[in-house]
């Protein structure tokens, strides 16, 4: 009875002390990050809102130093895709009247004024600029000048395009290029007086074929 009596006694005493331990532990202190991440003493939570945070761009935490997110930067993959998703959308959709102008409608002055409008290359290179900014990474000039010749190779050109965002970026820089060529095949034609339409059609999506075209038919007109 006496044994009985100290293995309840123990017991008890152990079941009382374990809440108290509990209750006594330090809580650790939780702080709020910009973009709604959560910081627990110096680790950064790995997700905001239940999203995983795209490597890189979430803030870093350093002890001692309060951690910034990059201003107008997204913290998530989902914004990041539906931004690159909406600029090659939006960017596409901008250039196809400039195009249906010059085809249809050559001699018309509304086609004239419009293609002598500068305000579709600005608008190409602010949105160019900004996917550019979003998609820019420590490893992109390394990238770009790979080489001991401080010139790009093929295989660190596809690792940098393997990005959504960079892959857009490039696509806004291939419409304000295209739809500039276009513009000079179509004032080039319309000053020496030679059909332009189908070399334009093919300077949307294939420029230097388009470009070339226009060539062969100027030279197949003078003769």
């Amino acid at each position: 009875m006496a044994a009985s009596a100290l293995a309840l006694s123990s017991a008890a005493r152990v079941g009382l002390a374990a809440p108290l331990a509990l209750r006594q532990r330090p809580v650790p202190r939780v702080a709020a990050l910009p973009g709604g991440q959560l910081r627990t003493g110096s680790s950064v939570a790995a997700s905001t809102w239940g999203r995983p945070l795209r490597p890189g761009l979430a803030a870093v935490s350093r002890p001692g130093v309060r951690g910034r997110a990059p201003l107008f930067r997204p913290c998530a993959w989902m914004a990041t895709s539906q931004i690159a998703s909406s600029a090659f959308t939006w960017g596409t959709i901008a250039v196809l009247p400039f195009y249906t102008l010059m085809i249809v409608a050559p001699n018309a002055d509304v086609t004239k004024r419009a293609v002598d409008s500068t305000i579709p290359y600005v608008a190409l290179g602010v949105l160019y600029a900004y996917l550019l900014y979003l998609s820019w990474t420590p490893d992109t000039l390394r990238a770009m000048f790979a080489s001991k010749y401080w010139l790009p190779e093929l295989p660190a050109i596809v690792r940098m395009f393997a990005s959504e965002m960079t892959v857009a970026s490039a696509w806004i820089h291939l419409l304000a290029v295209d739809l500039f060529a276009a513009r000079q095949v179509y004032h080039d034609g319309i000053k020496n007086n030679i059909e332009t339409r189908h070399s334009v059609s093919l300077c949307l999506l294939f420029c230097p074929i388009g470009i070339a075209t226009h060539a062969v038919t100027k030279l197949a007109e003078h003769h």
